[in-house]
């Protein structure tokens, strides 16, 4: 592969720092050819700092001492901790158990109306399985059923979101029976 700077074809010698063969040291070489850092003897060569540290001496000038770092929250709002608590049952569960979640009656409510819903969600997915399999077997009844079952996973997404879009408002949105189970629930605590 050729250089392409080097026109002619043929390797350009770079000066080396072996003293011992008569060659200039490196910073000779810099002073000579106008590049690089500028030797240390150079009166364009900027001070070096003060024995004592690069530090402004204490008692007046420079910056004011750091006061502790950032200000520390509370962690998460009420409407966010309960919003999260429907992602999945996990964000429910440590709502539940972990400060100062599990004393906010928002976030209690519906962290268990979470765990209910997804609970009934299971169930009704079972049963319409067994239902599906079983009515499956009638030729045009089968077909209907086929049919129905993502409309079941579809009204069961949208009560999903709806529960996320009123958790995050504040609302305490209560389903018709789990709503009031986790109700009753989140006020015994």
């Amino acid at each position: 592969m050729q250089n392409p700077t080097n026109q002619g074809g043929e390797w350009e010698h770079v000066p080396s720092s072996d003293f011992s063969a008569g060659s200039a040291p490196a910073s000779n070489v810099y002073a000579s050819s106008g590049s690089g850092y500028p030797p240390p003897n150079d009166p364009n060569y900027p001070p070096p700092p003060p024995q004592g540290g690069g530090y402004p001496p204490q008692g007046g000038g420079g910056y004011p001492p750091p006061q502790g770092g950032p200000p520390q929250g509370d962690g998460l709002s009420p409407t966010a901790a309960a919003a999260i608590a429907y992602i999945t049952i996990i964000p429910a569960i440590i709502f539940l158990v972990m400060d100062p979640y599990k004393r906010m009656a928002l976030v209690r409510f519906h962290s268990l109306q979470c765990l209910f819903f997804a609970g009934a969600w299971i169930v009704v997915d079972i049963l319409a399985a067994i239902i599906l399999h079983i009515l499956s077997h009638i030729p045009v009844l089968g077909c209907v059923v086929i049919l129905i079952w993502p409309l079941i996973g579809l009204f069961f997404l949208i009560v999903w979101i709806l529960c996320i879009f009123k958790a995050s408002k504040g609302e305490y949105f209560k389903l018709p029976v789990i709503g009031d189970l986790a109700l009753k629930m989140s006020q015994q605590v």
